[in-house]
């Protein structure tokens, strides 16, 4: 989803009173560590906005609702981290977003209506794959499961120490072309269409946003209330 549409539902969601806060259960089924980090967009700030977490663990953040925002997981971390930095290294990131390739899980709490309208985006590109699951009946999952490094398109590889393929930028995040990234005289639905590169990413990862006008297969809706299991490498 783009940051535009992400607000419009943020917006809606402030006018929403109460809520309850939801739990994001988050676990790492990667081989090597990983750093989540949570970007708020609006709504107070979660539990915690950075942590460390080993192969096979798990930790949970609390958020209350109404809130949006997104979250990601950061990966090859030392003083810094090679994918998903956000200018923190390994800490907490406070207010800072994650630098691209970073596969993002983004979140409307208590929005439009009194849902929950959730997503996965490659928009920024892709490092791991991801799975979002409801703990409620009746609410769909949706994920990004393939590797999308392996066949990442040239120019838009970001490689690790040993030379491998860690990360995928997307078209617009490798180039910066308006009608890759939807802007100037593409800034709409009508006149900014899917890439080569973004056809790709939807051949991998259909449920997840490929570019910024992806909605209509790639935003999912659940009543507000439910706690959600987040898995990287799922």
């Amino acid at each position: 989803m783009d940051l535009q549409t992400l607000f419009v539902f943020s917006f809606a969601a402030l006018l929403v009173l109460g809520g309850e806060s939801a739990k994001f259960t988050i676990t790492n089924n990667c081989p090597n560590t990983i750093w989540p980090a949570a970007l708020t967009g609006t709504g107070s700030q979660p539990s915690t906005t950075g942590f460390e977490l080993p192969s096979k663990a798990t930790n949970t953040i609390d958020i209350p609702a109404p809130w949006s925002g997104r979250i990601w997981a950061r990966t090859f971390c030392t003083a810094t981290c090679l994918t998903g930095e956000c200018g923190k290294g390994t800490g907490q990131c406070s207010g800072a977003g994650g630098a691209p390739p970073v596969t993002l899980v983004e979140f409307t709490l208590n929005g439009d209506g009194g849902k929950d309208f959730y997503d996965v985006s490659n928009v920024d590109g892709f490092n791991l794959p991801v799975e979002v699951v409801p703990e409620t009946s009746g609410c769909p999952t949706t994920s990004c499961k393939a590797n999308i490094n392996d066949g990442c398109p040239a120019g838009q590889e970001v490689k690790g120490p040993d030379g491998a393929t860690i990360g995928c930028k997307s078209a617009c995040a490798a180039f910066n072309k308006p009608e890759d990234c939807c802007t100037g005289e593409f800034n709409s639905a009508e006149k900014c269409k899917p890439s080569a590169s973004s056809l790709y990413f939807e051949g991998k990862c259909p449920q997840a946003y490929s570019y910024a006008y992806d909605d209509k297969t790639s935003t999912f809706t659940c009543p507000t209330g439910p706690n959600y299991k987040i898995t990287f490498c799922p």
